[in-house]
């Protein structure tokens, strides 16, 4: 297939820098704990899942925006490495996104997000047209979801962080993605095309409320889970974009969402479509 022939995906969507410190225990409200050396790891939803559609071999462009700053820099040169065209990325005055993670023994948690450069992101010069699908997150603003649901009609939006979002804007999306949490709040008979995560149990595939097709998750022995559901949106997405059947595109996300969970960081493993396959079909 000609370049010019290959579906394009445009990712829309959050550029941050994630500072990871790992501690025995988290710190409570006033106190100071030690931890091992800080270390830094590109993230950003938007950018998690920008790194694996490439990395899956589909035609992706990254819409964001970072501050002129080396982090910045950084996370570009990042999505170059994996594929991903960065000749959309819009640059603003404020710094760079940042993710603060701490991590504990057990593997709990905290995060404080600065949102910086990402709040300026703005689609007023930005053509859509050329893009087959483009896929977002809620880590950008709701205005820009909505301009979104307006300007195309091949949107599939991942509802994460979970964040308001208006119906009108959800039924205009070709495909919802959520997990079992965000889903509560949405109108599953409204959505023609809504996939539900369940974690290690797998996913289902809703259409106006009714079941399409679910898949199991395979065992793994899971190292990090970050990033996986990025994983995931990104993968059905490159199966979305050639039109591959409900099922298949399913399962083959599932995979690569499992497949994910296998080394730390959100994009410490990210799959090909040759690996996801071949894991498949040893599965079969």
């Amino acid at each position: 297939m000609s370049e010019s022939a290959r579906p394009r995906t445009a990712v829309v969507g959050s550029l941050n820098t994630d500072l990871v410190v790992r501690c025995t225990d988290l710190p409570r409200p006033g106190e100071t704990v030690l931890g091992d050396d800080v270390v830094r790891l590109p993230g950003g939803k938007g950018g998690n899942q920008a790194a694996a559609l490439a990395r899956l071999g589909v035609a992706t462009s990254i819409v964001a925006c970072v501050g002129r700053d080396e982090m910045g820099q950084w996370l570009l040169d990042t999505l170059a490495e994996h594929g991903a065209d960065t000749s959309l990325i819009q640059h603003s005055s404020r710094p760079t996104g940042t993710a603060f993670i701490t991590v504990d023994a057990a593997g709990e948690n905290e995060i404080v997000v600065a949102p910086g450069a990402n709040a300026d992101l703005d689609l007023a010069h930005v053509d859509l047209d050329p893009f087959d699908v483009v896929l977002a997150q809620m880590e950008v603003s709701a205005q820009i979801v909505e301009e979104l649901a307006r300007r195309t009609s091949s949107l599939i939006l991942n509802v994460a962080p979970a964040r308001p979002v208006a119906p009108a804007t959800l039924v205009r999306c070709a495909v919802v993605i959520a997990n079992e949490l965000e889903a509560q709040s949405l109108e599953l008979g409204e959505l023609a095309h809504c996939i539900v995560t369940r974690g290690s149990r797998g996913a289902v595939h809703y259409s106006f409320g009714e079941v399409v097709t679910e898949e199991i998750a395979p065992v793994v022995d899971a190292v990090d889970t970050v990033g996986a559901g990025d994983v995931f949106c990104a993968a059905y997405a490159s199966r979305f974009v050639i039109n591959d059947d409900p099922k298949s595109a399913l399962r083959f996300a599932v995979a690569a969402g499992a497949m994910a969970t296998l080394a730390h960081g959100a994009q410490g493993s990210l799959p090909t479509t040759v690996e996801v396959q071949q894991w498949l079909d040893r599965a079969s």
